[in-house]
């Protein structure tokens, strides 16, 4: 039986995998462009692999996250690549990038996969395992807030002068902006993830329950 419930587990390990490839391939379905940043979905199968299978297996679903979104802003370039690849080099700079950006792209998406787990197992102690669905809405906003909020201020502290080049500004403006993104981009896709999270793991657990 426990050799029956690992290969279930891997089953779904690689179902959300190929769900994130599947994101990341088609153009506007897992980077929505928004001026100079990219809006994402590819954070909901995350969010959900680490309710679902656990931190572990969240976390190395947010590492493959992370390597998609460096792959992709090496291949397309914007203005903003450099703060997610090292192969690209800031605005009206020339040769590599920094080795910075391998921070911003694996650190906020790896704990993608370890946040909600914790947020939701709380949520269960808090509530007393009462109202599941409310439970894993919250999971779900916790994943897209950890990634925006990390992101953004990773950006603003590894790269705030390159961040000010590209979107016109100096000074405290530059994190006026960053809260902005947080606010405009961040919180919307939260609650999408929220609304997922809360149906999706609902049945996936709901079914898990029932093989054990």
């Amino acid at each position: 039986m426990k050799r029956q419930e690992k290969t279930f587990q891997l089953v779904l390990t690689a179902s959300f995998l190929a769900i994130l490839i599947l994101l990341s391939s088609v153009p506007f379905l897992g980077f929505i462009p928004i001026g100079p940043l990219n809006a994402t979905t590819l954070h909901i199968p995350v969010i959900i692999g680490s309710i679902v299978l656990g931190p572990k297996r969240g976390a190395f679903l947010g590492a493959c996250f992370g390597l998609m979104s460096m792959i992709r802003s090496t291949i397309v370039v914007t203005p903003l690549s450099f703060v997610f690849s090292p192969f690209i080099a800031p605005l009206g700079e020339v040769g590599m990038g920094s080795w910075k950006a391998l921070l911003i792209a694996f650190i906020p998406r790896i704990l993608i996969g370890v946040v909600p787990y914790f947020v939701y197992k709380g949520c269960q102690k808090l509530l007393k395992n009462k109202m599941k669905t409310l439970g894993l809405f919250i999971a779900g906003i916790s994943g897209g807030l950890t990634n925006t909020i990390l992101v953004m201020n990773m950006i603003y502290f590894l790269f705030q002068r390159d961040y000010a080049t590209v979107i016109g500004e100096a000074g405290s403006a530059v994190y006026t902006a960053i809260i902005s993104v947080i606010f405009a981009q961040g919180v919307p896709e939260s609650i999408v993830a929220g609304i997922a999270t809360a149906a999706v793991s609902a049945v996936l657990l709901k079914f898990t329950e029932q093989r054990e």
